[in-house]
């Protein structure tokens, strides 16, 4: 499944559930489904809320990819010191495989 970091990404400003999105172009012209989530059509439907800047935008989308990856890092890093931990214990790879695959 694809994470859609856009969508993501608007979530985190306004308190969330801020968008809409644009059926119709500002000259009447019906937006197909598959063009109108981008940043030009979004549409606020929440009192109060504001439009962040495409710039910002961006920025929340790169800092969600840059978590996501550091998270994926610490995970390996917390996998391999485990399984090394298990092998000074005296465990081999066949025994630590089938513990923790």
């Amino acid at each position: 499944m694809n994470r859609d970091y856009f969508q993501d990404a608007l979530h985190t400003f306004n308190g969330g559930d801020w968008y809409g999105w644009k059926t119709h172009d500002s000259n009447g012209n019906k937006i197909p489904n598959k063009d109108r989530m981008q940043y030009q059509h979004i549409k606020i439907i929440k009192d109060g809320a504001t439009m962040p800047t495409e710039t910002e935008v961006n920025a929340k989308i790169q800092e969600i990819k840059d978590n996501e990856l550091t998270k994926a890092t610490a995970t390996a890093n917390k996998k391999a010191s485990g399984k090394q931990k298990l092998k000074d214990l005296g465990l081999d790879d066949a025994e630590i495989n089938a513990l923790i695959g």
